[in-house]
């Protein structure tokens, strides 16, 4: 393996590293690094989520950049902000020991005008989200003319969060001469698109199998019910006593539930999706790296952006409805050398998923059962015995209290004493699972229990992914249907020609005039949806059954595209652009005014 002086980097940046605890570089560092240096050629690079990518592409351009220019000469887009704050942190670690290097961060929910003043001052190497470097450009705070550098990180999520146009528009502002740089885990059919669109003739490095997940991460699966999914979830924490856990979820609800439960049964939990200010945000983050809080409940929001070294377990309280990020969650855990576990909780209908899963991940789930009650307060017992065998007692400040312990207890013998002492402990837990069921007798809880998506009422929609249609957009549409204030929006399957969406079925009948009234077009072309009754285990084909009488413009809605590639609908969950705080991938309710529910469960 080389040395980061083997790759060409200069000895500050060595030292830097050094202070970080960096000794070698990781497989894709080893390949990107001299590439870049050496190289005016664009590149695509993927590797596996945790084997170091942001020093990937930073080291080069550190060891690059000109200090004696203040111009902005890297530009460097992270789908949320979360991960461009990483980002930010990490080159400002990365460059501590170079003088005169500026480094700006700019994203959503931020005060703009400081960071305004920021690039002001001078700042080679902004980072930022796309849509507020999109207004820092329009409003010509940010030129980028003289960049070298355009770094495209996690750029297929930044495609599926409906920032085409914003990348385009960056595209626009930067010069031909630049290197684009496109670091991704996964390998989608849309980084192809990203390549052909934003990229001439990259070079490739792979670090592992596109898409493979982590080797040291482990991957479980439990079947439930709806009815036994939290309680099989609180089991295998209580299995774990040093758990220190991301649990995702899909929709915002879900997450805060789940959280609200963690936290009733005593659990130093909290959540995080996209109903939290910016502020919320950052406190919550801030925290969990702390270990304050012992498990994080979280939409995918999290999975982009969230960079912690020891985590012990990922938990799919709820698969997410692309299955390809199935991999950024996984890969939250296991990093830094550590291993981990990934858990996912399954019925019946998504155990499908798991074969899919497999076929991209390049590994096999184990199935695990859900522990018994004995199993746990087993398990719970000796970390707690294992705890107090290895307890430093402190001599001198214990002893002046000794004398009367020992007269308080003398009466008691070991055997006794020890009884009490666990009695102390554990006589909660041991009540709370003395009659526990077992959880993995599905079979007097299956037809009965009643999923979530029993809520909801499924959609058809005339239109699909051949008509540049994503979730970002299909979620700007319906907001622009004016329809109610933040309801509860579902799974959304974009299909080739057509498509699926899930809403509150109390919206159904709403949903139905909404469409009938205004009649709306996507790219010219006439939309109509239906309701259909098909489950969704099948994977969305075939005819639809049950469903009401289509509607629509009159003339039918399924003839000829008149329009370009992409859509003029708004994907901002109806907010006026005006109004628009943030970056539109944290379409969290804390920053939209208006317009309600547009949030896909894998955004929150």
């Amino acid at each position: 393996m080389s040395t980061f002086k083997e790759l060409g980097l200069k000895e500050p940046i060595i030292k830097a590293l050094t202070d970080l605890g960096y000794e070698s570089p990781t497989v894709i560092q080893e390949q990107a690094i001299p590439q870049i240096i050496t190289s005016k050629s664009d590149l695509k690079a993927f590797a596996q989520t945790g084997t170091g990518k942001t020093a990937a592409f930073s080291l080069p351009i550190l060891e690059l950049l000109d200090t004696k220019s203040n111009n902005v000469q890297a530009i460097i887009l992270s789908p949320t902000r979360e991960l461009a704050v990483q980002i930010g942190n990490n080159i400002k670690d990365f460059c501590k020991y170079l003088k005169d290097v500026n480094v700006t961060t700019v994203y959503g929910g931020s005060s703009m005008e400081e960071q305004i003043r920021s690039l002001k001052r001078g700042s080679q190497i902004v980072v930022g989200t796309p849509g507020r470097t999109v207004d820092l450009i329009n409003r010509r705070a940010l030129k980028l003319g003289d960049v070298k550098w355009l770094v495209l990180d996690e750029a297929d999520e930044m495609l599926n969060m409906g920032f085409k146009d914003e990348l385009d528009k960056v595209l626009e502002a930067t010069p031909d001469t630049k290197q684009t740089l496109l670091f991704s885990a996964t390998f989608p059919r849309e980084v192809e698109s990203i390549a052909r669109n934003y990229m001439t003739n990259p070079v490739e490095i792979t670090s592992g199998q596109k898409n493979q997940g982590a080797d040291n991460v482990s991957h479980e699966f439990y079947s439930v019910t709806e009815r036994t999914r939290y309680p099989a979830l609180k089991r295998i924490a209580d299995l774990n006593p040093d758990i220190y856990a991301i649990i995702f979820c899909r929709t915002r609800r879900e997450t805060q539930e789940v959280a609200d439960n963690l936290i009733k049964d005593g659990y130093s939990a909290d959540s995080l999706h996209g109903d939290l200010s910016q502020a919320q945000r950052d406190s919550v983050m801030g925290k969990f790296r702390k270990k304050s809080i012992q498990i994080l409940v979280a939409t995918d929001v999290a999975a982009r952006g969230l960079d912690v070294t020891e985590l012990t377990h990922v938990i799919n309280h709820k698969l997410p409805d692309q299955i390809e990020n199935y991999t950024h969650r996984s890969g939250r855990t296991g990093r830094a050398g550590n291993t981990g576990i990934s858990i996912v909780l399954v019925n019946g209908k998504e155990k499908g998923k798991l074969r899919a899963i497999e076929k991209i991940i390049q590994k096999k789930f184990e199935e695990g059962k859900v522990p018994s009650g004995k199993e746990i307060c087993q398990n719970q017992l000796m970390n707690l015995i294992d705890k107090v065998n290895n307890i430093e007692v402190n001599e001198t400040q214990i002893n002046e209290f000794l004398p009367s312990i020992y007269d308080k207890l003398k009466d008691l013998d070991r055997e006794e004493l020890i009884k009490k002492f666990v009695s102390l402990e554990f006589n909660t837990m041991l009540a709370y699972y003395e009659n526990a069921k077992d959880l993995n007798d599905l079979s007097r809880d299956n037809s009965r229990s009643r999923d979530t998506a029993d809520n909801m009422t499924r959609f058809f929609i005339n239109i699909g992914r051949k008509d540049s249609l994503n979730p970002a957009k299909l979620i700007g549409l319906i907001n622009d249907q004016n329809i109610g204030d933040k309801i509860e929006i579902g799974a959304i399957d974009i299909l080739d020609t057509f498509s699926f969406f899930e809403l509150d079925k109390n919206f159904e009948d709403k949903t139905l005039e909404a469409f009938a009234a205004n009649q709306p077009d996507f790219d010219g072309r006439s939309v109509n949806i239906e309701i259909t009754k098909k489950d969704r285990s099948d994977g969305g084909g075939g005819a639809r059954r049950g469903g009401k009488k289509p509607f629509g413009k009159k003339d039918g809605g399924f003839g000829r595209r008149k329009g370009s590639e992409g859509s003029s609908s708004s994907s901002e969950g109806g907010r006026k652009r005006s109004d628009r705080p943030a970056d539109r991938p944290d379409r969290g309710s804390a920053d939209r005014k208006t317009g309600g529910f547009g949030r896909r469960r894998r955004e929150r």
